[in-house]
């Protein structure tokens, strides 16, 4: 699985750090990204990342299989 955040569609809620801070960051404008390397979603996260994708109220998240 893949993830990434489509940056036009974030809006700084941070649900994503808070259900998955391993995966989800914010930067210094308060949006959130993919940490660098993640963007290939280990196994033991992928629970984590699509709850994140559903939390998400802007729909930011994009997972691909």
């Amino acid at each position: 699985m893949q993830v990434k955040i489509v940056a036009e569609r974030c809006q700084g809620h941070g649900m994503c750090n808070m259900v998955c801070p391993s995966v989800f960051k914010y930067d210094d404008d308060g949006f959130g990204y993919v940490v660098p390397g993640l963007e290939q979603v280990p196994a033991n996260l992928a629970d984590d990342v699509s709850l994140a994708e559903i939390q998400c109220p802007e729909r930011a998240i994009v997972i691909e299989s």
